[in-house]
């Protein structure tokens, strides 16, 4: 039977700090890589994250805080990375410690830039970390509710199931519910593409586009989606499963959703510079949908949204015309 062993979460945001809250309740220890000294230090004094979700209080004690990310890994043996994806890179540059032991969980719902790979692809390719020593966590789960302990459901996809159920024992709770599968990529990419998505939404958002439409808008993404989830690994699976169409919906609709303010903002007229400095949060689909864009260039795959939204953020097309053309492609 597998034992994830000792866990630590690498990463300080808010995804991080959540899911650093739902571990230790049940583990009573965990070890947490932040970059910097200062937070860790307001953190031990203030017994929450100085800088997210300050509700989700910490009892300090069963936490090993550093700054080392080369301490951290070679003293735990799960690790989860929960770091925003266009750092990933430069967070990994650091490591003189081999991950290929480890279990390798990843939490972060983007693509590694440059390299155009979802994270699982990246640690194999990059690390070689084995494919049943990988791990990812999807479906439907702002930061917030979690650390309201608000109901949620997360999904554990591994390609060893008995390793993902083992990691559902350190999630599972009276607020949190889980479940395993074995489509690590297509949650990956899933978690990607509702991003570019929600961006979507929010720009439909500011453009005034009533409920009627985003109804309109999510069932043509959720089409899209499953389009290109087909193409870049045929398996079967039901798009309807939470993982997939739950957290579609819930980035697109929610308030939580940082994607969705940030599209937004772009619809109502701010640059996508001056969106991004007023926001202060990193909306993830923005980086995401340059890769997507890029990864499709190869696949070929009919993404109407996807290329709207690369348009109106990259191509500095005007939102009210590209979305325009995009609803006259809808049925």
């Amino acid at each position: 039977m597998f034992n994830v062993g000792k866990v630590a979460i690498i990463g300080g945001g808010s995804w991080a700090t959540a899911i650093a809250k739902i571990v230790v309740t049940h583990t009573h220890h965990i070890g947490w890589y932040m970059r910097r000294e200062d937070r860790i230090e307001d953190f031990r004094r203030l017994g929450h994250n100085p800088a997210y979700l300050a509700s989700a209080r910490f009892d300090v004690d069963e936490i090993f805080f550093s700054s080392d990310i080369n301490r951290i890994v070679q003293a735990y043996d799960t690790l989860v990375y929960v770091t925003p994806s266009p750092y990933l890179k430069n967070h990994l540059k650091k490591l003189k410690t081999g991950l290929r032991e480890k279990f390798v969980v990843t939490a972060i719902k983007g693509v590694v830039p440059e390299e155009n790979l979802v994270c699982s692809e990246y640690f194999h390719q990059v690390f070689d970390v084995p494919y049943e020593n990988l791990a990812c966590i999807g479906g439907p789960s702002h930061a917030e509710e979690v650390a309201l302990e608000r109901l949620s459901y997360l999904t554990v996809g591994c390609k060893d199931l008995e390793k993902a159920c083992a990691f559902t024992d350190v999630l599972t709770s009276d607020f949190i519910k889980t479940k395993t599968s074995s489509d690590v990529v297509g949650i990956e990419y899933s978690s990607v593409l509702k991003n570019v998505y929600a961006i979507a939404a929010g720009i439909c958002n500011g453009l005034k586009y009533g409920d009627n439409f985003q109804a309109v808008l999510m069932s043509n993404a959720v089409q899209e989606m499953n389009r290109f989830l087909t193409a870049v690994y045929p398996i079967e699976r039901n798009i309807y499963d939470s993982v997939y169409l739950g957290d579609l919906l819930v980035t697109g609709y929610s308030n939580f959703s940082r994607n969705r303010t940030f599209g937004t903002m772009i619809g109502k007229g701010y640059s996508v510079k001056s969106a991004q400095i007023e926001m202060e949060m990193i909306a993830e689909g923005y980086f995401g949908t340059k890769c997507m864009k890029e990864i499709n260039r190869h696949m070929h795959v009919n993404m109407p949204i996807l290329d709207a939204v690369y348009n109106i953020l990259y191509e500095r097309i005007n939102p009210q015309i590209e979305i325009k053309l995009l609803t006259d492609s809808f049925r």
